[in-house]
């Protein structure tokens, strides 16, 4: 094991941190793609490239984007996300948020809806994922009826076949489950009640884009909520798993990822014409903390950016960013950045491993949409 801890940390030091921290660099361009990649996104926080920020004004300052962008996009974390690495794989600019109007027109290779703190319930408080939809169709109509008019702003929209060709990613479920628990919600109410109801609201997106012509299909499960800084140190009742992570979150976590697997393969047989990939992204990210010395990371559970100092580092009135908060310095070694978000160095490892087609069903290349 110890021999497999070196040589891990060996890879990660000589061979990925210059890959992560070299702007000019991709991290899997592989054979690329034969037409230029159109990406629409749908989520949280998890893939918010600024979505809060444009869309409510709201704050989030440094040291929120310190280590890449060199000062805050609205990205909840030091730097990069796991979709902006998915971008840069297939060499196209990162994703502008939908609702961001100081980027002119530059929705050439898509939009991001994402916005922090969504869930898919209730449908109509925004930004659930019926309104992220709601404004996806609002986009392509706009999109399409600027593309048939003579004005000068057409060569710059997407065509009917760039959103036919498009990848249609959905990154969101883990604000529902933790909304629940911290309303008070029993586990079992969590699984029966809850999960199948999420569940459902995804389904439902996505034959909602496939009968507007969506084709493809990336859907990411959700990570293990009971290894967050933050739910450690705010639940009262606990019980760990040998590893200090919340037993009763874990588990249903594992739930809801069981389900929207199994709803996926669903679609794949209803939906005759879509590829839909489902990638598992709770088996990369918990590998990452329970093996975290095999990647060089010392104090999985702890934030980088927060209040408090070990274990976990976080405090609900003293969060990163905020007055009172302190971050770790730049290059150390963490996992989590703010107690909820994960830092630039683990996103890159994420994204290297969903790059693998190891944790995707089925095995599919990330520009499989844009190949051919």
């Amino acid at each position: 094991m110890a021999t497999l801890a070196l040589h891990s940390y060996t890879f990660f030091l000589f061979i990925l941190l210059p890959v992560i921290f070299n702007p000019r660099h991709h991290l899997a361009v592989a054979e690329g793609c034969q037409h230029p990649p159109v990406i629409f996104n749908f989520g949280d926080s998890n893939s918010d490239t600024g979505g809060l920020t444009a869309g409510l004004g709201y704050y989030i300052g440094l040291p929120n984007g310190r280590s890449f962008f060199r000062r805050s996009t609205g990205r909840l974390s030091d730097g990069r996300l796991v979709i902006d690495f998915l971008c840069e794989s297939l060499n196209t600019s990162l994703l502008n948020p939908y609702l961001d109007s100081l980027v002119g027109s530059k929705f050439q290779n898509g939009a991001n809806f994402a916005i922090v703190g969504s869930s898919t319930l209730p449908r109509y408080v925004p930004f659930a994922l019926n309104i992220q939809l709601m404004q996806f169709l609002h986009f392509k109509s706009r999109a399409l009826e600027l593309a048939s008019t003579s004005d000068p702003l057409k060569e710059m929209m997407i065509s009917e076949s760039g959103f036919r060709n498009a990848l249609y990613m959905i990154d969101i479920g883990q604000n529902d489950i933790a909304n629940s628990f911290s309303k008070g919600l029993s586990y079992s109410r969590v699984v029966k009640l809850i999960i199948p109801n999420v569940i459902s609201e995804i389904k439902s997106a996505i034959k909602i884009l496939y009968d507007e012509g969506g084709r493809k299909f990336w859907v990411h499960n959700t990570g293990p909520l009971g290894c967050l800084p933050q739910k450690l140190s705010m639940v009262q009742s606990k019980v760990f798993d040998k590893h200090g992570c919340l037993v009763s979150y874990n588990a249903a976590a594992k739930l809801f990822n069981e389900g929207l697997d199994h709803m996926c393969g669903e679609l794949r047989t209803e939906l005759r014409e879509a590829n839909i990939v489902y990638v598992d992204i709770y088996a990369i990210k918990y590998d990452l903390i329970t093996n975290s010395t095999n990647y060089g990371f010392e104090k999985p559970l702890m934030a980088c950016c927060g209040y408090g100092g070990p274990p976990y580092n976080y405090n609900v009135n003293i969060t990163c960013g905020n007055g009172g908060s302190k971050s770790c310095e730049e290059g150390s070694r963490f996992i989590s950045w703010d107690g909820i978000h994960y830092t630039e160095t683990a996103n890159a490892i994420i994204s290297m491993k969903v790059l693998s087609m190891q944790y995707s069903t089925p095995p599919t290349p990330f520009h499989f949409f844009c190949g051919s």
